[in-house]
């Protein structure tokens, strides 16, 4: 059996998020049935992380064990997983890697953007949040620099996630304005479920000056969800890229 990471993207609009459900169409388990389909062998694609119902993502890693797979054909394997798979997911890397290497444990940071629309679009309804209201992005910036002094956000994180920790590293969080749109983009070694869309929502109360920068500290400080502000609908949200060691991609 050897280990391959996968870099794919998906559309996830109709998608129950990455993990497999009951009853429900995940990303991971069209993958898992497209891949065994292919090698003919029973195959489990494990992600880099859980994605929620809705959420986006344009830079996404998996990885996978096979006895079938045959780098060498990596770009006809490549050209006929993408007929097989829906107009939705498309893979566009397979790299052969070391034993232990994880497509979740191995990750060193991950980037999200939120895409918030301040003109109606429908081209973009499915990417992006249409929102009204007129934000103060300058002081929404400011906000983005207590991020900097925490690593507990709780505040942030949907209840009874079973996750060990709620310790974040931050390594960027700001907001950007051009004609059309807002996009904020964040950098962690890790995030909570429902992070980043609680963040945006607090920061959006912020930007409508509901709340102040005081008020978003004692809201990290608190600990309680209930503190903190609305959660952005999923369509804005894309996971846009995570980084590895190179260390763990073999040279073939």
């Amino acid at each position: 059996m050897k280990r391959y990471f996968i870099r794919l993207a998906f559309k996830g609009t109709i998608y129950h998020g990455w993990q497999i459900q009951d009853n429900d169409i995940t990303v991971q388990e069209v993958l898992n049935k497209s891949f065994s389909t292919l090698l003919r062998e029973n195959i489990n694609v494990v992600g880099a992380g859980r994605t929620d119902t809705g959420v986006h993502a344009s830079c996404f890693y998996a990885h996978f064990d096979s006895e079938n797979m045959q780098f060498e054909n990596k770009d006809h394997f490549l050209f006929k997983i993408n007929n097989f798979l829906p107009k939705d997911i498309a893979i566009y890397n397979i790299s052969p890697v070391t034993e232990k290497a994880h497509s979740r444990y191995s990750a060193e940071s991950r980037t999200y953007k939120y895409f918030i629309n301040k003109i109606k679009n429908p081209f973009k309804t499915d990417f992006s949040y249409h929102l009204f209201y007129k934000l103060d992005v300058e002081i929404m910036n400011k906000a983005c620099n207590l991020l900097y002094e925490y690593s507990d956000f709780t505040s942030f994180s949907k209840k009874n996630t079973q996750v060990k920790t709620n310790l974040c590293e931050i390594y960027h969080a700001s907001w950007q304005e051009n004609d059309e749109e807002i996009i904020f983009t964040i950098q962690a070694n890790r995030f909570l479920r429902n992070m980043v869309r609680a963040i945006v929502g607090t920061m959006i109360d912020i930007g409508r000056g509901n709340t102040d920068i005081e008020e978003f500290r004692k809201i990290i400080e608190s600990r309680n969800r209930c503190k903190a502000g609305y959660s952005v609908p999923p369509n804005g949200l894309f996971l846009t890229g995570i980084s590895y060691p190179s260390s763990i991609f073999l040279n073939v």
